[in-house]
């Protein structure tokens, strides 16, 4: 009987929490060295150096030095879900796959994981997050709540995203595209934009309604300023992507709280 293929076992490799811990704090910074040539490829190579630490010879020794040079060449996929791809090329490294298979994987890999990633976050979480935070503006909360409650909210789905895809990528290695057929990531977008539809049914109106105020003083202004922003909406159509115009929006009622006293 043949003896198995190097790097072929079914076994999860044992990764030290200090190591897992490492390699999580690092995946936050991993747009650190962003640049036009590699783009994201030297933020993965220093996620995944903690673990290559494991390889024959140490920091020292060849099998590291070729690996973490791989491993820094370019790679583009969002940041969020970076982690997918860092968790399976760093248990790929551990367990000796052939070079061509790991650079066939980082190629493979990108566009799932960056396609993914816009349409959840960019498309999705963002503007639901921004839209629950201008309901905390209709709903009388101060600026310092609405802050609050749209860093929290949107924090936890962004770190609860990267410790899914670490945690993913480890246990799958370079199987790790069926992890994307998680429902989550397949249907989620679809729900998401649902929701942040019929959240901003009620959060705009809860929103107006305060800033017109009980006397209706400026009344006028806010109907300008609807009739500007629907304009506006329109030459943009297109141009400019929805989390950037919803940020845009919160951060304008975000002003006008602090601004003018209630």
């Amino acid at each position: 009987m043949s003896a198995p293929a190097r790097g072929s076992t079914n076994v999860v490799p044992t990764l030290p929490f200090r190591t897992r811990l490492t390699i999580f704090s690092r995946l936050l910074a991993i747009q650190g060295s962003w640049n036009y040539e590699i783009l994201l490829g030297n933020g993965v190579g220093f996620c995944v150096e903690p673990a290559l630490r494991q390889l024959p010879g140490g920091p020292n020794g060849e099998a590291y030095q070729e690996a973490l040079a791989r491993e820094c060449r370019y790679f583009n996929a969002h940041p969020y879900m970076a982690g997918v791809a860092v968790g399976a090329l760093a248990r790929a490294e551990v367990e000796g796959i052939e070079p061509e298979r790991i650079e066939r994987f980082r190629t493979a890999c990108c566009g799932p994981l960056g396609s993914v990633g816009d349409r959840l976050v960019w498309a999705g979480w963002l503007p639901f997050c921004s839209l629950i935070g201008l309901a905390a503006y209709g709903l009388g909360g101060g600026a310092l709540v609405v802050v609050l409650v749209f860093l929290g909210l949107y924090n936890a789905g962004h770190i609860g995203l990267r410790v899914w895809g670490l945690r993913a990528g480890w246990r799958r290695g370079l199987g790790v595209a069926a992890a994307l057929g998680n429902p989550v990531l397949r249907k989620g977008p679809q729900y998401v934009t649902q929701a942040s539809a019929l959240l901003a049914g009620v959060a705009i109106p809860l929103a107006m309604d305060r800033v017109v105020g009980p006397g209706r003083a400026v009344f006028g202004a806010v109907l300008l300023g609807a009739a500007f922003g629907g304009w506006l909406l329109v030459r943009l159509h297109g141009r400019a992507e929805g989390w950037r115009i919803a940020f845009v929006g919160l951060l304008a009622f975000i002003l006008f709280a602090i601004a003018v006293p209630r």
